[in-house]
């Protein structure tokens, strides 16, 4: 990318890169270390046409945190549909997951020309969750 002076670089962080949660010490540490990565790269590559960002995410529905929301459910004895309204109820004001395609979709836009000023920035996708 140096050599040609251009190129794209979008790291996955979390909301946890921007805000902390009890007992997730090592987690929101690793995360904030990815926010921190992504604006050093920024400001190192500023008069390129290099970017860097990163993208934080709330709660994504994947399968592991479909293993989380069913763990909960046997654990507490509740329907799967109640442990996910109860796991986003804590965090997420939406009340909904993000998606795996709307992270990707703002992947291709921060790839995109139209972003090309949009340098070491924290991309939230998380319901209003930093907003609280």
């Amino acid at each position: 990318m140096k050599k040609k002076r251009f190129g794209r670089i979008v790291n996955v962080a979390s909301a946890h890169a921007l805000v902390a949660s009890k007992y997730k010490s090592a987690y929101v540490a690793a995360k904030h270390g990815v926010l921190g990565l992504t604006k050093t790269v920024a400001l190192e590559t500023a008069k390129t046409g290099i970017t860097c960002n990163a993208i934080c995410p709330g709660w994504v529905l994947t399968p592991l945190v479909q293993k989380q929301i069913d763990a909960r459910a046997e654990r507490e004895g509740i329907a799967v549909e109640q442990a996910k309204r109860d796991l986003l109820a804590e965090k997420q004001p939406s009340g909904e997951f993000a998606t795996p395609e709307q992270i990707g979709a703002l992947c291709v836009f921060l790839c995109s020309d139209t972003a090309a000023q949009i340098r070491g920035a924290a991309v939230p996708v998380d319901g209003a969750w930093l907003a609280q």
